[in-house]
């Protein structure tokens, strides 16, 4: 790590030369892609004759493979400018620098036009300074030899998390903390060891929001450590440019096809439309709303429901974190049988999530409906909780969901719960809103206790019981009941109530006008403080009084709404409202209740609801897509804080009262001091 943040400093330092001609915010402009281009120079550096003399030696068309092999490398460049001619050339530096950008092969330019570099190579010439940061980019070593891709992967997320600091922007849209993702990895392929030991391994990874690519590049690196054999694509798919830039630039200098990392959003864009994969990871952002991409979802949502990404429902807008995980289950590859009958295909995936998708939105919501779908289809296999403070741009407590579709026989409708919160180091030193890291001998622990989880039928079989907890899929499911109870009135007649019909639009249109209001309330004036304790008495009183001045008595719907509204008043012991012989209920009374599933309805009723309230009854309710009535809504939650949590007694009074009786000493100890000073 040393090794890594002295070449990101020397870099960084690279700034002091812009200092006054660019803004803080405006160094990644430059450095960025210099480090790019002089990474790519370096690489270049022993096949670069070999390419020179192939292309001198063949004049014919489409000579682009010969190259590629004379390269070695997934790129080459056909100019004869390089880092070292370019910086010993003052005078012609600009020129000799488009020059060499111009030499590049196509999918190494694809990379580098994203970062619209060509604007800052004038800007520079233009202020004197480009000579000067072309030589000090010309004499820093980014070989293989001397920094690996791992490495190079360090060095380019420090430096975005500089840039992003300087900028105010967020750093943790563009990576992830590096233990994050070994743990992530570790988690995601933990029961597939023997899978990915086989001959002929070819395997495939998605990424829908890759930063730079450090879990691509982490989930390759761990699969290559299991079997060295093994065959694996990577690919990927980012919004932001720079970082797509570095993710396909360091894809091109693996020897990936850097064409795999696509760029856009990959909600509107689907880069990978119709690919299956055998493996997903992404730490989408957290929070963000999808308004920018609302009508592409919500059309896809609607015309092609569960043979689109989002069939399952949609979030609110505020947050698009449960698109990201339909969006990759959509483009998990089906279960099939071989030849002898086993279940082959079938992917696994890891998202990291903030606590919201657990629990927000109520029976029938978006979220709600979606955790449904993932659940009752048996694809939710995990939920690992990790400390808080871990992540670069938000302290918040955060969770690993672990999504498959191959789940063994004998895992097959159980969910695991597992809390790591615990597990976690204080940092030296502060990153942004990091304090906190998860240690290697961590990580170890969390995998360890998560395999074990693995092979556990229930959570009172497992040694570390406080920590994992397993439940069967039902019990994250609920019936939402509607409570609702009958609405008691007495009646009484009070200024407010003739100033509320004076005012009501009901009562003007149904008396005739205006003028018909003011002798309407002049008839009811005299039965100020008036009480009833029926709705037939108080109506009887009133028609009365109304037909004695003239005033015709409406019968219709709205005028007794209105009348009823002005006079009528709540009272637990008034007179139960009807409609059509039935019990009118009480909007300002209703309530809702959430009924477990594996419990009925009528009984849990009968237990925790009629004992307290007699007259109450379960409303029934319209669906509105079926149209019919239903007595409860499915809902789906996972509260994870309330199965772990552990109530803590408060401490005895005693203690309290001797603490209390000692701190008070203490202060007429020092107010002494201080008056006898």
């Amino acid at each position: 790590m040393s090794k890594n943040q002295e070449l990101a400093d020397f870099i960084w330092s690279v700034a002091d030369l812009l200092r006054g001609d660019y803004k803080r915010s405006e160094y990644g402009k430059v450095i960025l892609p210099l480090t790019v281009l002089r990474r790519l120079d370096c690489v270049m550096a022993p096949t670069r004759q070999a390419v020179w003399d192939r292309a001198a030696s063949y004049t014919g068309e489409n000579k682009d493979g010969l190259l590629l092999a004379a390269s070695k490398l997934k790129f080459y460049n056909l100019s004869e400018q390089t880092f070292d001619t370019i910086s010993s050339d003052a005078a012609n530096v600009a020129k000799n620098l488009k020059d060499y950008i111009r030499g590049f092969s196509s999918e190494a330019t694809e990379i580098i036009n994203r970062y619209e570099f060509h604007l800052q190579i004038d800007r520079l010439d233009n202020a004197d300074l480009l000579y000067q940061v072309v030589r000090k980019f010309a004499g820093l070593d980014l070989s293989f030899e001397a920094v690996d891709n791992h490495d190079m992967g360090y060095v380019f997320e420090e430096l975005i998390r500089k840039f992003a600091d300087a900028s105010n922007e967020t750093a943790g849209e563009h990576f992830t903390p590096r233990e994050v993702i070994e743990l992530m990895v570790e988690l995601l392929l933990a029961p597939d060891d023997d899978r990915l030991n086989g001959e002929g391994q070819v395997v495939k990874i998605l990424d829908p929001a890759c930063g730079t690519g450090g879990m691509l590049s982490a989930a390759e690196e761990h699969i290559r450590k299991l079997n060295p054999r093994v065959r694996v694509n990577l690919f990927g798919q980012e919004l932001n440019a720079e970082s797509y830039a570095i993710c396909r630039s360091d894809m091109l200098l693996k020897g990936h096809t850097a064409k795999n990392i696509r760029f856009g959003n990959s909600f509107s864009q689907d880069g990978h439309d119709g690919e299956t994969f055998d493996y997903m990871l992404a730490n989408p952002p957290f929070g963000v709303e999808w308004k920018k991409v609302e009508k592409a979802v919500r059309q896809e949502h609607e015309d092609r429901g569960f043979d689109g990404r989002f069939g399952a429902g949609l979030p609110r807008i505020n947050d698009g974190s449960l698109l990201f995980l339909q969006h990759m289950m959509s483009k998990m590859q089906p279960l099939k049988k071989d030849a002898a009958g086993d279940e082959v295909g079938g992917t696994r995936l890891a998202i990291v999530f903030n606590g919201s998708p657990l629990f927000t939105g109520g029976a029938g919501s978006g979220e709600s409906e979606i955790r449904r779908w993932i659940i009752e289809h048996d694809y939710l296999e995990a939920i690992v909780a990790l400390p808080d403070q871990l992540f670069y741009n938000t302290g918040i407590s955060t969770y690993f969901w672990i999504v498959t579709n191959r789940k063994p026989a004998d895992r097959k409708g159980r969910v695991i719960l597992l809390d790591a919160r615990d597990q976690w180091t204080k940092m030296r030193k502060s990153l942004g809103e990091k304090r906190k890291e998860i240690t290697r001998a961590q990580i170890g622990n969390i995998c360890a206790i998560y395999r074990d989880a693995l092979s556990i039928a229930s959570d009172e079989a497992h040694p570390d019981h406080g920590r994992v907890k397993v439940f069967a899929n039902r019990d994250f499911g609920y019936q939402r009941i509607t409570v609702d109870r009958p609405l008691k009135l007495r009646f009484e007649l009070t200024e407010d109530s003739l100033a509320q019909l004076g005012t009501s639009a009901a009562v003007k249109k149904a008396v005739g006008g205006e003028a018909v209001v003011e002798l309407l309330l002049a008839a009811l004036k005299p039965l100020l403080g008036s009480q009833w304790s029926t709705k037939a008495e108080a109506w009887d009183a009133l028609q009365t009084a109304m037909v004695a001045r003239g005033v015709l008595w409406p019968s219709a719907a709205p005028f007794q709404k209105a009348l009823r509204d002005a006079v009528g008043v709540t009272d637990p012991e008034g007179e139960v409202q009807l409609i059509k012989g039935k019990p009118e209920p009480d909007p300002d009374l209703r309530d809702n209740e959430n009924v477990p599933l594996s419990e009925d309805i009528n009984e849990y009723f009968a237990r925790e609801v009629l004992p307290h309230v007699p007259d109450a009854w379960i409303a029934e309710t319209r669906n509105p897509k079926t149209k019919e009535m239903e007595r409860f809504k499915p809902g789906y939650e996972i509260p994870f804080t309330r199965h772990f949590y552990v109530y803590t007694p408060p401490r005895p009074l005693t203690e309290i009262d001797a603490e209390l009786k000692s701190l008070e000493a203490e202060i007429q100890a020092l107010l002494g001091e201080v008056t006898n000073g």
